[in-house]
């Protein structure tokens, strides 16, 4: 009866080092498990990313007023019956 005792605990100990230390065990299961959260706060970035794109998209398509704003702050453009001013910068006081 001892005997049948130590080589059940045996048994048990190397069932318990192969869930615990191999390839497909527990390790292997939390590693997958902290990807897989990972992975899926990138595809929640990126899926806001592409709806701000997918409504730039839109708006560009759609409207002149998306565009010309683009041209306004990206190319400086004005329109033909528009008067522009620009204003430098004050001089310092010991150049004066």
């Amino acid at each position: 009866m001892r005997f049948l005792m130590i080589v059940l605990a045996l048994v048990l100990v190397l069932l318990q080092a192969r869930l615990w230390l191999s390839n497909g065990g527990l390790r292997e299961v939390w590693r997958l498990e902290a990807e897989v959260v990972r992975r899926t706060e990138d595809n929640d970035g990126l899926t806001v990313r592409n709806s701000a794109l997918e409504a730039e998209v839109r708006d560009l398509k759609q409207g002149l007023a998306a565009a010309e704003e683009r041209a306004r702050t990206e190319l400086g453009m004005i329109r033909a019956d528009e008067t522009f001013y620009q204003i430098a910068p004050a001089a310092p006081a010991a150049e004066r």
